[in-house]
């Protein structure tokens, strides 16, 4: 009889990496959505519809924190063991995954303190 493995699939670092930039996107939609549409030249009432996400800001800011923080984790704590071979053996993959996940976390940190600094813009 052929068993079969029912172990789910791990999250991958690219979809924690992803899911971290979702995050903090949203926690800046309050903020960052009015001022891409004054921007853009649309205002009025889509800006002040975006307004209404601001009570859920401390929530998208957890998730960032966490997806961000299990990227970090799989990343320097508990690197996934690699065949060597495999693309993911090759130190410049790694190297090209740090980069990306160090450039992703300064936007996120930069979107979720757009509170801060979006009203110099206005």
């Amino acid at each position: 009889m052929n068993a079969r493995r029912t172990d789910p699939k791990p999250w991958t670092l690219g979809a924690s990496v992803l899911a971290g930039a979702a995050a903090a996107v949203g926690a800046s939609a309050c903020c960052a959505g009015p001022l891409l549409l004054v921007l853009l030249g649309v205002g009025g009432a889509w800006g002040s519809q975006l307004a209404a996400l601001e009570a859920y800001q401390p929530w998208f800011i957890a998730a960032m924190v966490m997806f961000l923080g299990y990227a970090f984790y799989r990343l320097y704590l508990a690197p996934a063991a690699c065949a060597p071979g495999h693309t993911c053996a090759l130190p410049a993959t790694r190297a090209r995954q740090k980069a990306l996940f160090w450039v992703v976390s300064a936007l996120a940190a930069a979107l979720v303190a757009l509170p801060v600094y979006a009203p110099a813009f206005y």
